[in-house]
């Protein structure tokens, strides 16, 4: 089912967080909390906003940060190195699993039992080339077993898209014709508006995902509380984690 008016289900043990752009120290145009370090920001800001961000969340230790490509790549979490990946998993209380998005979609999976977790960075490339599916393979329990949670990302009013981009959803999924429409008064167009969390939700549900909640959010309109690539071009990023309790 989809929950998005309802208190959140998480399960015992199981901690997860979606960072905002405020309370941090960096400087515009990434004021202020911006966790990311390929950006262009000030490195010693974004050294202290990640401070900041863990002990505001008490992780029990450093995340394990991603240099995300817009891949299918899924690693196990791994805070003494960096790998190249738009998925982490974990299965020990020794990790924390992190992705960063300045509109593209945190999706944060859990098993109902809470014994593992993994963060998935979805831009639209990564997600119709099937990263949901990717990061869901690694989890021993099965898809039914297994809640999503959706973070904020582009809204499906201000996520404009050719129409290359809803014919490669299309190919891989007829179904998501629904979740496309014209961007003008035309449909020959070209231009469509996609969205983002719709999407998701048909991906995750025909893998086999029953319970997913979403916060639908929108991060081009809200400028006071996220970053958005689409919107200013040169921004930060948040954050979205999720991690067993140690």
């Amino acid at each position: 089912m989809v929950d998005e008016k309802q208190t959140w289900f998480i399960p015992p043990g199981v901690n997860l967080a979606f960072s905002t752009r405020q309370q941090g120290v960096s400087l515009p145009p990434y004021d202020s909390l911006n966790l990311g370090a390929h950006v262009g920001d000030n490195p010693n800001h974004v050294v202290r906003n990640r401070q900041t961000i863990e002990q505001r969340l008490h992780l029990p230790v450093s995340p394990a940060w991603l240099e995300q490509t817009h891949s299918t790549k899924v690693v196990n979490a791994d805070n003494s190195q960096v790998h190249h990946a738009d998925a982490s998993y974990c299965n020990n209380r020794s990790q924390v699993c992190v992705v960063m998005t300045a509109d593209c979609l945190p999706v944060l999976l859990c098993d109902k039992n809470g014994t593992e977790v993994a963060a998935v960075h979805a831009g639209w490339r990564g997600l119709c080339d099937g990263i949901v599916e990717a990061a869901i393979s690694h989890f021993f329990h099965s898809p039914a077993e297994l809640i999503a949670y959706l973070g904020p990302a582009i809204g499906p009013t201000a996520f404009e898209v050719g129409a290359e981009v809803k014919q490669q959803f299309e190919t891989e999924n007829a179904e998501a014709e629904r979740f496309f429409i014209p961007a003008h008064d035309h449909v020959d167009s070209g231009k469509y508006f996609a969205d983002l969390h719709g999407l998701a939700k048909l991906r995750l549900t025909q893998a086999g995902v029953k319970t997913i909640f979403a916060d639908k959010r929108c991060t081009v309109t809200d400028a006071e509380s996220f970053f958005s690539y689409r919107r200013d071009g040169v921004t930060g990023r948040m954050a979205s984690f999720i991690w067993l309790n140690a």
